[in-house]
């Protein structure tokens, strides 16, 4: 996918191998389902989801596919990495073979957008 230039965030998913395409189908119907309103595209050639204001985004590495939001913090990090997924700053890593952890994206994506809407 590095010269790959897609234009929306079905075609980042299409191209993308198999076994992360699950995990991508589960955030990307997490977040439309979590925010009706959020629109999806692609910014830095990679899914970002705005509502007013960049809400959440996905990339996909080698390994993993990894979930990007503004509002992941300290309590949540730790939360995550005890339930076995590694994190950033503003990073969760989710390999291939992990289950989404929906409660917690969930939690996060309204809290982006409660504090977008302000």
């Amino acid at each position: 996918m590095k010269d790959f230039k897609p234009t929306t965030v079905h075609e980042f998913i299409n191209a993308a191998t198999e076994e992360s395409q699950r995990i991508m189908l589960r955030l990307k119907k997490l977040i439309e389902t979590t925010v009706p309103d959020a629109e999806g595209g692609i910014s830095w050639n990679v899914p970002i989801y705005k509502y007013h204001g960049i809400l959440a985004g996905f990339s996909l590495a080698k390994k993993h596919v990894s979930f990007g939001i503004d509002t992941l913090t300290t309590e949540m990090r730790e939360i995550l990495k005890e339930k076995g997924y590694k994190t950033g700053k503003k990073t969760i890593q989710i390999k291939f073979d992990q289950n989404i952890p929906s409660a917690e994206i969930k939690k996060l994506v309204k809290e982006q957008a409660r504090l977008n809407e302000k």
